[in-house]
């Protein structure tokens, strides 16, 4: 058997099921259980794969109010105000971007109440010097994961 695709193909046996066994991820792939093991381990040390967590549903568990805030931050700052919008436990995702603002993170909140207070609390850092706020009222496409290509580019 090749390996050519080996790390892709296990990458995508975890993401159809993240609590697959090493025997059952070697019979699907047709491949050792050690050699599952040593490409799994490979995986994880080169940071591919970073970890096992379950898929919370936020809406689920009273977090039903999503907010993508976007930020316009002096230069200097944008350390600073990344690092402390990432260490706020109820932001999902903080990215530093192109365009009209600087950063866009998106955060869950409980209701209404609990967004305008933590946002305030966020964003009145004298470094921002503009910011928007949207509630989304739909999520279409959320928290998703895709296969990795295993056949030269389709």
């Amino acid at each position: 058997m090749t390996y050519e695709h080996l790390d892709r193909d296990l990458v995508n046996a975890l993401l159809g099921n993240g609590r697959a066994s090493l025997r059952s991820l070697a019979e699907e792939l047709d491949v050792s259980v050690t050699t599952v093991s040593n490409h799994l381990s490979d995986l994880e040390d080169e940071g591919v794969i970073r970890g096992y967590t379950p898929i919370v549903d936020y809406d689920a568990a009273g977090y039903d109010v999503t907010a993508v805030m976007q930020l316009k931050v002096e230069g200097d700052a944008l350390g600073e105000i990344t690092e402390t919008l990432r260490d706020h436990r109820q932001m999902l995702s903080v990215y530093e971007v192109t365009g009209d603002y600087d950063v866009i993170a998106i955060g869950k909140f409980k209701d209404t109440d609990d967004m305008n207070d933590q946002i305030k609390a966020l964003v009145t850092d004298p470094d921002i010097n503009r910011s928007n706020t949207s509630i989304v009222l739909n999520a279409v496409a959320e928290n998703e994961q895709f296969e990795l290509e295993t056949d030269g580019g389709s």
